[in-house]
């Protein structure tokens, strides 16, 4: 009775609570579109991306008029869908207004989830730093199919290029547990391996050679010995650039006509237990018939005479009909030492010449060819901008350009200006060379143009610190090298970062010591621009260097035998303009004292006194190399003679047995074996002649063939006073100076143990009996060199070698036939805070006590 009471008052009361207002129902009619304004427009389901970025995004705007259904919704959409997002996209309408003649939308999304982290594995740190470059994937972005599948392809592309072409991405995706809708994304790489070609084959080439053929395709090479040094690697944007250049082979030969019917690549089949990484490649020709030049003609002309022309073509009537080597001549491509009509017209000025060959009749196996020119007219220079140099002065710069504002273009000018500024040493060279580095942009409206040089600074000061163990002692060095040095800036303060840069003058200090058995420190300086406005360099330099009997080895601490050297020498360099302005004259005053205290080295002649040498240095040099550390091309030449006084031919006195002065009637009779060593050698003469020549060319791609000849002949005024003590050579081993005690110039010859190809003579002016006389020496280089890696924090390359020469105590003992012969292999790396490191076994075939197998290190220079 009690809960019947209870239900009726709940219902009783139910009954008079106030009811809800019927909400507006939207029934849409597909046969019956109807057309409403936007009232308003609302979104669900964002946390990125706030509602106004998503409502732009559709282009619904309050007051629109829209017709529903219809295309306008379904376009909302679709825009909604291209931005790849939302995983979920939905439009629906939320009410009507009470005259049901405005719509309010509301927009439900789903955002896609953000990346977190993202990595990649299975790959080296390097090419890990590549594929970041080239993803460019961002933490916080949406990942999509679209993203997943277009990193995945980047990936298998980047290793296609370096020959795994198996290569295969696995995408792995987890939830980031702390960031809210946020995962964490891997891709996952197993390169495989890397797919090289090993043979090509070619058929139908009857009248051309496949060796031909084979080297005409530059990147894809097979796996024969004459492709040692090049990669074997498929690259397929390569490979159809090389099916053009097979095709242009059989052109060469005057087959115009020449096409590739088919060609097919294939996996060879593998050795048992080995996968399949091996490709094999066939090409089929059809060579057509074979062309020859008849009638050549010009129009257009006017600059040049038609002679002029044809004398650079160098095409006759009847000439097998070339059209590659045509081209090569008429607009360039060949190598950088032929000249070519195009380049003829851009040494004068003529940027917007333009050229056209034209086939103007075929006859039988005849074909007549007009070369259409439209010589346009001559270019003058603008502006010469130069850009990246953060630190070295553009002064510096611009006083190595050919290029001026107010010049003529020249295309031989700006290239060399390219050479010019990559032999500084402050920039990158093979940035500066590269497509990169420059920029030639042509205004034809008023016949300028701009020229815009992009240099990329790279460190060149040096630090030395090393120590080494020899003549079982330690010796330590330190030596500082700043190779872009300004004394223009010595007084401004903020320039001392740590010493003031930007003016490409060196500056180095060096130190060497071991304690009291041998100290030696040298200073130099170079300023390339004397005067600010011309080529003009001076070159100063210092230097003490002290010696002693000590031998810490046997904690022996003395001095009373010793040597000491002490020196300075000032030399001006002028770049000349004849015969080309390659070419630069250094003129040079050095003085330099030698010190001998009971000295029993075998080095020198004599063990006691004091020599004084001072002599005058003219020397001519050319050099035409593109770049300093790793030259493609150019050569390197040059002269010299060191010559002092020739004090003996005025020297009309000798000495008696007390040591007085008697006269004589000419210097012909004065008989120096009757003399003691001081005095005899107190002022040193002779006269030095030096000659080095040094090639460089390109082979193939960066393999690089260097050949140098060097010669040299210490020389006398007066044979009665006979050869100098000092300024002789000393050749065998690595080259390397050891202690620096600069009596005698060492010449490396690798494959032998140091100094061992020198002659060793007596003497009876020191205490050993003998000493070194090396007054004469030839040496002959050829050497293949290839980078592993060119860049401006290093540049590795490996060399093979061989060489040969020898050394004579006399110029009448001189024979360059008796040669003592070497070859081997090296490997050269340059740090740009430590310098030129290097390591070369050789091989001596010519003396077995002192060559056979050898092994020499370098630090700072070149053989």
């Amino acid at each position: 009775m009690n809960h019947r009471r209870i239900f009726l008052i709940l219902a009783f009361a139910l009954l008079h609570l106030p009811a809800p207002a019927q909400e507006s129902v939207v029934e849409v009619d597909y046969m019956r579109p109807k057309k409403y304004i936007i009232g308003g427009v609302s979104v669900d389901g964002n946390n990125f991306y706030s509602d106004n970025q998503i409502i732009q995004v559709t282009g619904l705007t309050r007051g629109l008029e829209v017709t529903i259904p219809g295309d306008d919704l379904t376009g909302v959409l679709r825009r909604l869908w291209l931005q790849r997002l939302f995983e979920d996209v939905s439009v629906e309408i939320d009410h009507l207004s009470e005259a049901r003649d405005s719509v309010y939308i509301l927009l439900r999304v789903k955002e896609r989830p953000r990346i977190s982290r993202w990595t990649v594995s299975g790959v080296k740190t390097a090419e890990k730093k590549e594929l970041e470059d080239r993803l460019n994937i961002r933490r916080g972005s949406e990942f999509s199919q679209y993203i997943d599948d277009t990193s995945k392809d980047i990936i298998k592309r980047y290793f296609a290029e370096k020959g795994f072409l198996k290569c295969g991405v696995e995408t792995e995706v987890v939830k980031d547990s702390i960031v809210r809708n946020a995962i964490r994304v891997n891709f996952k790489v197993d390169k495989g391996d890397k797919i090289k070609i090993k043979e090509i084959h070619f058929y139908g080439n009857d009248h051309v050679k496949e060796f031909k053929l084979a080297r005409s395709m530059k990147k894809t090479r097979s796996a024969k010995l004459y492709n040692f040094f090049v990669s074997k690697k498929f690259n397929e944007k390569e490979y159809i650039n090389d099916k053009k250049s097979a095709v242009a082979a059989f052109n060469e030969q005057g087959y115009r006509d020449a096409r590739i019917v088919r060609d097919s690549i294939y996996y060879l089949p593998p050795k048992e237990g080995k996968p399949a990484n091996r490709l094999g490649i066939d090409l089929y020709f059809e060579e057509g018939d074979k062309y020859y030049f008849r009638d050549i003609s010009w129009t257009g002309n006017s600059v040049f005479t038609t002679e002029a022309l044809n004398s650079i073509l160098k095409v006759e009537k009847g000439d097998v009909y070339d059209v590659v080597t045509m081209n090569k001549r008429l607009s360039g491509g060949g190598s950088e030492s032929d000249y070519d009509v195009s380049k003829l017209y851009r040494d004068n000025g003529y940027l917007f010449f333009q050229l056209n060959p034209v086939e103007t009749n075929i006859q039988n196996d005849s074909v007549d060819v007009e070369i259409r020119i439209s010589e346009g007219k001559q270019a003058t220079l603008n502006n010469i901008i130069i850009n990246g140099n953060d630190l070295t002065n553009e002064k510096v710069v611009r006083r190595q350009l050919a290029t001026r504002p107010g010049y003529l273009f020249s295309q031989t000018d700006f290239e060399r200006s390219i050479r010019e500024i990559a032999s500084l040493g402050q920039f990158d060279s093979e940035a500066i060379m590269g497509d990169g580095g420059w920029s030639i942009l042509p205004n034809q409206m008023n016949n300028t143009v701009d020229l815009i040089y992009n240099v990329t600074e790279k460190p060149s000061s040096q630090l030395e610190v090393s120590g080494g163990w020899g003549g079982n002692t330690f010796v330590a060095t330190v030596g500082v090298s700043f190779n872009n040095f300004s004394t223009r800036r010595l007084f401004d303060k903020h320039a001392w970062k740590p010493v003031p840069l930007g003016d490409a003058q060196n500056l180095s200090f060096r130190l060497q010591t071991n304690g009291t058995y041998y100290t030696a420190f040298s200073a130099n300086f170079t300023e390339p621009w004397l005067t600010g406005k011309r080529p003009t360099s001076l070159n100063l330099s210092a230097y003490y260097s002290r010696q002693t009997n000590s031998y810490l080895a046997l904690n022996i601490l003395r001095n009373d035998r010793q040597m000491e050297v002490y020196g300075f020498s000032a030399s001006l360099g002028k770049r000349l303009k004849w015969p080309d302005n390659y070419f630069i004259l250094y003129n040079g005053l050095s003085w330099q004292t030698y010190k001998l205290t009971n000295w029993y080295s075998g080095y020198f002649v004599f063990d006691d006194g004091i020599s004084h040498n001072l002599s005058y240095t003219v020397n001519l040099s050319r050099n035409s190399t593109d770049q300093q550390i790793y030259p493609r091309t150019g050569s390197d030449i040059s002269f010299s003679l060191q010559l002092t006084p020739p004090y003996s031919l005025f020297r009309k006195y000798t000495y008696d047995d007390s040591g007085n002065k008697v006269p004589v009637a000419s210097w012909r009779d004065v008989d120096y074996d009757d003399w003691t060593a001081q005095q005899r050698f107190r002022w040193t003469e002779y006269h030095k002649w030096k000659f080095s020549a040094a090639t460089y060319s390109k082979l193939v791609g960066d393999l690089v063939l260097m050949t140098r000849a060097q010669f040299g002949v210490l020389g006398y005024y007066n044979r009665n006073w006979g050869y100098s003590p000092f300024e002789g050579f000393l050749v065998g081993g690595d080259g390397m100076t050891g202690y620096s005690t600069y009596g005698n110039e060492v010449i490396a010859l690798r494959g032998y143990e140091n100094y061992s190809l020198t002659p060793y003579k007596l003497t009876s002016y020191n205490s050993n009996g003998y000493a070194y006389a090396g007054n004469v020496y030839d040496k002959f280089t050829v050497e293949l060199r290839y980078p592993i890696i060119l860049k401006p924090s290093s540049t590795i390359f490996a060399l093979a070698f061989a060489e040969g020469g020898n050394c004579w105590s006399d110029i009448r003992e001189f024979n360059p036939f008796i040669m003592k012969r070497s070859a081997g292999v090296g490997l050269r790396i340059y740090l740009p805070m430590i310098g030129l490191l290097g390591i070369d076994w050789g091989y001596g075939f010519d003396d077995s006590s002192k060559g056979g197998s050898q092994f020499h290190f370098v630090i700072g220079q070149q053989f």
